[in-house]
C-alpha cells in the first residue's frame, strides 16, 4: 500500500514542483515517479478534427474524424505530454492527405516527439485511431443513376519497437439476406396454390429479408497500397446484395432479383466473407461479426469468425 501514498500529492508538493516549462510554470508530468507501474495505452479520446482523406482514385475530401491517440508510458515516467498528441496531428493533417502513409508519418513522430528528452530512445509504442463516414460513389443496379454511399469506418494505426506500422481497418458494410428456407417455403406455397393444392392465401407469398450488417476488421502494413475500397470491392463480392443509396423501379426489381439469387443464413454469409478475405494476400490478418436483424424475429442471427493460422 506504500504506492497508494507515493501517488498523493501534497499541497506543498504541488507548490514546490523542481521542474518547469519554458513558459516559468510548473512542469509534473516530467517529475520523477516513485511508483513503477508501466500503463501500456495512455492518451486521448474523441478529438474531433476535419482531415482530407485520399481515395483510392486520387480524389481527395474532407471528411470531420474523431481521433484516439496513445502512447506506452513506461513504469519510470509520470506523465505523457497530451498536447503534443493533438499539435502533431493537426500539423500533419494541414500538410497532408490521409492515406497509409500518413499514419507511418504521424506514429513515428509519436514515439519521437512525445519523448520528455531527444536523448532518451523512442517510445516502445503508439496508437492512432480514426473513426470517420467514407463517402463512395455506388452506381444503380440498372438505372444509370448514382448515389453517395457512406460506410462507418474506423482506422488503427500501432507502430511498436520493431519500427513497423501497422493498420487495422474495420469497415461497416450493410446488405440485404433473404432466408433460403423461407424463400423455398414460399416458392412451394405458390406452387401448391396453383396446383390447387391449398386455396390459403392469394397465391402470393414473399420470403422474409433483412437489412444485415458485416462489421470487419483487416490488418495489413502501413507499406501496403490497401484502400477503403479495396475492402468494400471484396464485401461486394463476397455479398453482392449491398444496400443502395438510389433506386429507380428497374432497380429495384434488379435487387429483388438479385436477392433471389443470393439467398443466405448469416452462416451462408459468414463463409462468404472468409472465402473472400483469405484470398487477398494484402491481409494479414482479420476478423469479422455477421448480424442479420431478422424480420421473422424479434432477436437477432449473429455469427462471428477469424482468419485461421497454421499451427506451429
Amino acid at each position: 500500500m506504500k504506492n497508494i501514498e507515493a501517488l498523493r500529492n501534497s499541497s506543498e508538493d504541488i507548490l514546490n514542483c523542481q521542474i518547469k516549462d519554458d513558459t516559468g510554470l510548473n512542469d509534473f508530468q516530467k517529475t520523477a515517479n516513485d511508483v513503477h507501474i508501466a500503463i501500456p495505452k495512455v492518451g486521448i479520446e474523441r478529438f474531433r478534427i476535419p482531415l482530407n482523406f485520399e481515395h483510392r482514385d486520387g480524389s481527395v475530401r474532407s471528411t470531420d474524424a474523431q481521433a484516439s491517440m496513445f502512447v506506452f508510458l513506461e513504469a519510470h515516467k509520470t506523465g505523457a505530454n497530451m498536447s503534443r498528441f493533438c499539435n502533431i496531428l493537426q500539423a500533419e493533417g494541414l500538410e497532408k492527405n490521409v492515406n497509409n502513409e500518413f499514419f507511418a508519418t504521424v506514429l513515428r513522430r509519436y514515439r519521437t516527439d512525445l519523448r520528455d528528452y531527444d536523448t532518451e530512445p523512442l517510445i516502445p509504442q503508439a496508437h492512432l485511431t480514426l473513426d470517420f463516414n467514407y463517402p463512395v460513389k455506388q452506381q444503380s443496379l440498372k438505372s444509370g443513376n448514382w448515389g453517395w454511399q457512406y460506410y462507418n469506418v474506423s482506422m488503427e494505426g500501432i507502430e511498436g519497437r520493431d519500427g513497423i506500422p501497422y493498420i487495422n481497418l474495420t469497415l461497416k458494410y450493410e446488405y440485404s439476406s433473404t432466408c433460403p428456407c423461407s424463400l423455398s417455403m414460399s416458392k412451394q406455397y405458390e406452387e401448391q396454390y396453383r396446383n390447387g393444392e391449398t386455396t390459403e392465401g392469394s397465391g402470393i407469398a414473399s420470403a422474409h429479408s433483412q437489412r444485415s450488417v458485416a462489421t470487419i476488421t483487416v490488418k495489413y502494413k502501413a507499406e501496403s497500397k490497401f484502400h477503403v475500397e479495396d475492402l468494400i470491392e471484396l464485401m461486394r463480392i463476397a455479398l453482392p446484395t449491398e444496400t443502395q443509396s438510389l433506386v429507380k423501379r428497374l432497380d429495384e426489381q434488379a435487387f429483388a432479383i438479385l436477392n433471389g439469387d443470393n439467398p443466405m443464413f448469416v452462416e451462408h454469409s459468414t463463409r462468404r466473407i472468409s472465402e473472400v478475405l483469405n484470398s487477398e494476400k494484402e491481409i494479414l490478418d482479420w476478423q469479422a461479426k455477421v448480424e442479420h436483424l431478422e424480420s421473422l424475429h424479434s432477436h437477432n442471427a449473429v455469427g462471428y469468425i477469424r482468419k485461421e493460422h497454421p499451427k506451429a
